[in-house]
């Protein structure tokens, strides 16, 4: 038995709604069943029952067995003082609270109903396991759960972001920084420019910011690459100003082999990436401060245009030459930066400030911001579920990963209104 469908059948009462009775013989009558709770504590909290001629609010507990109160040590937890009413499949035991007070007990059927259709919708084989039923769900519905999604996937950022500010000490700029490097690795090479952040502080960098030179050999070298370089006269010159501020400011460089050059293009090259973080850090004062104050996605996109120095014009790696070209972010690489750190960062910190115009420009941006194209948005076009915008293209992808892939349908809008329809 499953106890997440019993607050199923209870959120959306799928019980007998006549001649309900406690288990001393008391009717009851649910008013409102109170709001889930999927963290620690009570089931559902600020619940609205009449048991016999008394009006009741608090909160309901819910078990398969009554004596599951004990084997969980509810009896000894004050949070579940204010529980008015213990629903159950089966009564063995009377619930007691940690003051000495007995809770008045419901006995409702184990939904079978539900459980078949619940199964059937779980051990689905299809893509995502409503494929053949979501034509069914209203168009309002999908667009209200896509809204509720991108919300979701944004609270889940904002915990990795108050993650790594508090691994900063507080330090909203430098948490700031490290992500930002990290997405400029994007998936290929985040690991290694989460490392190269990391062991590079970014009032490190701050302290040389008006020499292009000195902020590449601190990035070179910090990130081991140089050690691998062909030598030519610009790589010699970085390596011995690095050996310089190496000393200087007790620096350790991070493993050259994290970084992978192999099936990438020569535009993506760690180097070009790193010749750029190095002139962004020259051009730009304050990164975090300025890109929490950008409007849209226009604004973030000339912030970042910005062009590696004169020797990556013709060099993809050191010692290499190759034809003639200005190196620059492209607008997909800013668009994917924007969406896996400036975004998150800007929302996070609008509701730690209390900014409530920072958390509606993050999802404005999103907004504004063409749809991403992969395999997860295409599959969604497929059954009918058109993105956009980029708001619309990361809402399906939270979709797909939190509730489509590990099945959690009970708990999913769309998921509840196919079930609902079947019962």
């Amino acid at each position: 038995m499953d106890e997440s469908l019993l607050h199923f059948q209870w959120r959306y009462q799928h019980y007998t709604l006549n001649g309900l009775n406690t288990t001393k013989g008391e009717t009851v009558e649910v008013i409102d069943p109170g709001l889930y709770n999927t963290d620690s504590g009570p089931d559902f909290s600020n619940a609205k029952v009449r048991i016999g001629d008394t009006l009741w609010v608090g909160n309901v507990e819910m078990h398969i067995k009554s004596s599951d109160w004990f084997t969980h040590n509810h009896q000894t937890d004050n949070a579940y003082n204010n529980v008015i009413l213990h629903v159950v499949v089966e009564h063995d035991r009377t619930a007691v609270t940690s003051n000495g007070t007995e809770v008045q007990t419901l006995v409702i059927p184990y939904p079978n109903e539900l459980v078949q259709s619940h199964e059937n919708l779980i051990k689905s084989t299809e893509w995502i396991p409503c494929a053949s039923k979501i034509g069914i769900v209203d168009s309002l519905l999908i667009n209200s759960t896509i809204d509720r999604m991108q919300v979701e996937r944004l609270e889940d950022k904002s915990k990795r972001v108050a993650e790594l500010v508090s691994q900063c000490n507080g330090s909203w700029e430098e948490a700031f920084y490290r992500d930002l490097c990290r997405s400029f690795g994007l998936k290929s090479n985040a690991l290694p420019f989460q490392l190269l952040a990391q062991s590079l502080p970014q009032k490190v960098l701050a302290k040389h910011k008006n020499s292009v030179f000195q902020l590449e050999a601190l990035l070179f070298g910090q990130s081991g690459l140089l050690d691998k370089a062909k030598t030519d006269s610009y790589a010699i010159s970085l390596k011995q100003e690095y050996t310089y501020l190496k000393n200087k400011f007790s620096l350790t460089p991070i493993e050259p082999s994290l970084w992978k050059f192999m099936r990438l293009r020569p535009a993506s090259f760690p180097t070009i990436r790193i010749a750029l973080l190095a002139m962004l850090a020259h051009k730009s004062s304050g990164l975090f401060s300025q890109l929490m104050e950008v409007k849209n996605i226009d604004d973030v996109i000339k912030f970042f245009a910005v062009e590696a120095s004169d020797y990556w014009t013709n060099h993809y790696i050191f010692g290499e030459e190759s034809i003639s070209k200005k190196k620059r972010l492209g607008e997909e690489t800013i668009r994917l930066i924007t969406i896996n750190t400036i975004i998150p960062f800007m929302y996070s910190y609008g509701r730690s400030r209390a900014k409530a115009d920072l958390e509606a420009n993050a999802l404005a941006i999103l907004q504004q911001m063409p749809p991403e194209n992969n395999t997860i948005v295409r599959n969604f076009g497929a059954l009918g579920i058109k993105a956009l915008s980029a708001f619309d293209t990361q809402a399906l992808v939270h979709l797909k990963t939190f509730y489509c892939e590990t099945r959690k349908c009970i708990y999913c809008p769309i998921g509840v209104s196919i079930l609902r329809k079947q019962l």
